[in-house]
């Protein structure tokens, strides 16, 4: 892929990654073509950065044109996180696994090498107190993370001399984005933090969690596109720092020394997260120098905190659907505007906005 200008189509595009990933993408004069289905259009903070067009498509519906003239795939769309994906476990295979192979199939028919796949830490589940590295066995408790583990299974056998897919398993991302969640655990925290003066845990707080910023991951994808094919071919790398593993309650006492006047509190029904992995990221720093981190968990929760400062949000906003994916996912199924198989009820109503 070298460092030619390509023209890359970004599935996501208008997702919490995908709103930072364009800018830089375009930063190094490559064609941004979208694919983004809208589900969580109506969830933006901020304006986002235009693309070059998005094609308003569920990934279960893409089809072989809509990869026409495109150099290399990166491929971020799908549920998100382990909540939205226990909402609906049978989609959740057929949007994270089904459709990222057919789209990969796609791809390597189309003659596109360079195949970027958004795959998670989360495969390696409960793990306990080990440092895992990309060739530790994958221990899913979620149906999030096995849909993860099931596609990274069925992509590595389409590899050959010219298909390259490239696996990133990004740690628990936090960080501020023109399309804000606060359902991490990082973000969560603040936020609870700031409008309620609560750093609030729903678990004990014993789990171990990789974390890294939202920037940084971006900036792995880029990394990668870009990387000589030998290094990466076929090859999985953890995304993140290795330093940055953190015990959850070690990052309630990071969030309680920068939010004024906070206190950790625990829920009634608090219990141990089944999610327990420490992850080393050596593979990417060793082998891509280039990839150079550079946010820490002390930096992003001070950057949250700041942007609830100014964007004046309150408890029933985080609380809220608008920068929650499951609440707003639920909204959008109760008003009917989206099917039990998540999928818009007017599809051609969201395509003509």
């Amino acid at each position: 892929c070298g460092r030619r200008p390509m023209r890359v189509l970004l599935t996501g595009n208008e997702g919490y990654i995908g709103t930072l990933l364009v800018p830089l993408l375009w930063a190094r004069n490559h064609e941004v073509v979208g694919l983004d289905s809208g589900l969580f259009r109506e969830c933006t903070l901020k304006a986002i950065r235009p693309v070059e067009k998005t094609i308003r498509k569920d990934i279960r519906d893409v089809e072989p044109r809509d990869l026409d003239g495109i150099d290399a795939v990166i491929h971020l769309a799908g549920l998100s996180n382990d909540p939205l994906g226990s909402l609906a476990p049978r989609f959740t295979y057929e949007i994270n696994h089904e459709a990222t192979v057919r789209l990969a199939e796609i791809a390597k028919r189309a003659g596109i090498r360079r195949f970027l796949y958004a795959s998670t830490c989360s495969v390696y589940g409960a793990a306990g107190e080990d440092m895992l590295d990309e060739d530790s066995p994958f221990n899913p408790v979620t149906p999030y993370a096995e849909s993860k583990a099931r596609s990274e299974r069925d992509l590595r056998p389409l590899a050959d001399s010219n298909f390259c897919p490239v696996y990133l398993r990004a740690a628990t991302a936090y960080g501020v984005s023109p399309l804000l969640r606060f359902d991490l655990a990082v973000n969560n925290l603040v936020a609870w933090a700031a409008t309620t003066g609560q750093v609030y845990l729903k678990s004990l707080g014993t789990s171990w969690r990789p974390l890294v910023h939202i920037e940084d991951i971006a900036l792995a994808y880029i990394t990668l596109l870009h990387a000589p094919e030998a290094k990466v071919h076929n090859r999985a790398f953890n995304i993140g720092r290795t330093e940055e593993n953190y015990r959850i309650r070690d990052v309630a006492e990071i969030v309680r020394r920068t939010v004024p006047k906070t206190t950790i509190e625990f829920a009634p029904d608090a219990s141990p997260d089944l999610r327990n992995y420490r992850v080393s990221c050596d593979r990417i720093a060793r082998e891509l120098p280039e990839y150079r981190p550079h946010w820490t968990v002390p930096q992003g929760v001070a950057e949250v905190y700041q942007g609830i400062l100014e964007w004046g949000l309150h408890r029933d906003d985080f609380e809220g659907p608008r920068y929650n994916r499951i609440a707003y996912l639920k909204q959008l199924l109760a008003a009917g505007r989206v099917t039990d198989d998540l999928r818009w009820a007017d599809p051609a109503a969201v395509a003509a906005e």
